[in-house]
């Protein structure tokens, strides 16, 4: 049998097979079904450390995006801080070899979905009423010696530091909102939505699902309050790789708000 050879690709040919397709590829893949994001900071310590990856299963926010399922309360966020913020507040965005801005993507926990009722009380955070316990994150802050219950940022839902909103101990989430946390409950150790406001869903690029890099970290972090850093590592070298999944609090929340009977349509 003669087998008929194709003809050799031409300049255009080989600029898309060997340049063009593999970026578009990339770029669809990324945008589309999965993709890698590196912290950045120590907003979401203990539970997040500075430069570790999460993946981020991008399918799930463009179902989100077209009504199909919701984020819940307790998932990780990677998010760009709300317009109207960003224009007023030089910390929330970069310059870009100095030719243009842009919002950078921040990371932090969903606390409040639309329609929910977010209250900040000396370091403790309410949600429609009940208590959200946080011990998963300040005890490790308790143990340091710097959880912040006594600043503007523990004692409000909004705070007029960026003067996107005024200073109110409880807010609503407005539909399409939601209302984000860093883990880090230091003075000053996190600026979300106390700061910015509730970020809206258009703004949200997906949930951080599990932690793939480093493979291994050092089992202990001790902070340094004064300086707002990780002061050093200690301890046995344990395996990093981690799904992340939702503290139990926010289950127990789920369960208090039902018997509450405070009902909310994206719960």
């Amino acid at each position: 049998m003669t087998r008929l050879k194709r003809p050799a690709p031409g300049p255009l040919g080989k600029l898309w097979k060997e340049v063009l397709e593999p970026i578009v590829f990339a770029v669809v893949i990324t945008q589309f079904v999965a993709t890698l994001v590196g912290v950045d900071g120590v907003s979401m310590m203990p539970n997040l450390r500075d430069h570790e990856r999460v993946f981020v299963p991008k399918y799930e926010t463009w179902l989100h995006k077209a009504g199909v399922g919701n984020f819940q309360r307790g998932d990780i966020l990677i998010f760009k801080p709300p317009r109207e913020a960003a224009a007023q507040a030089a910390n929330l965005t970069k310059s870009a070899f100095g030719l243009w801005n842009y919002r950078p993507f921040l990371i932090k926990r969903l606390i409040g979905l639309p329609g929910d009722r977010v209250k900040v009380e000396g370091g403790e955070v309410f949600v429609n009423g009940v208590k959200l316990d946080e011990s998963w994150t300040t005890d490790y802050w308790r143990e340091q010696g710097c959880w912040d219950t006594q600043s503007d940022l523990a004692n409000n839902a909004s705070s007029s530091g960026i003067g996107v909103l005024p200073d109110q101990p409880e807010i609503s989430v407005p539909a399409g909102h939601y209302f984000v946390m860093g883990d880090n409950r230091t003075a000053g150790g996190s600026e979300d939505s106390r700061l910015f406001g509730p970020v809206p869903l258009r703004d949200i690029a997906g949930r951080a699902a599990a932690v793939v890099w480093p493979i291994m970290r050092k089992a202990n972090a001790r902070y340094d309050c004064s300086s707002g850093r990780v002061a050093d590592f200690s301890g046995p070298n344990v395996l990093n790789w981690r799904v992340l999944e939702r503290p139990e609090a926010f289950a127990e929340l789920k369960t208090a708000l039902a018997k509450e009977g405070v009902l909310n349509p994206q719960k």
